[in-house]
């Protein structure tokens, strides 16, 4: 039986040593605006908060293969972990239904885009939805 999805935080520098280790998706649910206007984590996909629940097949898609997603907005405060609780409920009802056979781990990056740029980290600023990485 598969085990259901779960969501906790996770850090920026331990995303930073996490992610060229293993098949990791980071999901940017800021609108398009504020990821033009003031940059994102590199190699992002963009799937915005206002219509996240309805993009949420398209993301399934996108996710297959993936050992985790980290999801975030500009302070992961409100946005952030409400899209990651929906793609958390989500992804139990496709394990029960069966129309999965495992779920990434879900997390919510702390202090979300904010925290990592006010890090130091690399900001990218190219505005694509599904950034290859800059």
């Amino acid at each position: 039986m598969a085990s259901l999805p779960s969501l906790s935080y996770i850090s920026a520098t331990d995303l930073i040593r996490l992610r060229p280790s293993s098949k990791l998706a980071i999901v940017d649910v800021r609108d398009e605006g504020l990821r033009s206007d003031l940059g994102h984590i590199a190699g992002p996909w963009n799937f915005e908060r206002d219509n996240f629940s309805e993009k949420l097949p398209a993301l399934m898609g996108k996710l297959e293969g993936q050992e985790a997603v980290v999801l975030h907005c500009g302070k992961s405060q409100h946005s952030g972990p409400a899209c990651a609780n929906k793609l958390v409920e989500h992804l139990a009802t496709l394990l029960s239904k069966k129309e999965i056979e495992a779920a990434p781990q879900v997390y919510i990056l702390e202090k979300g885009f904010t925290g990592w740029a006010s890090a130091g980290y690399p900001v990218c600023t190219c505005g694509e939805a599904f950034c290859e990485g800059c």
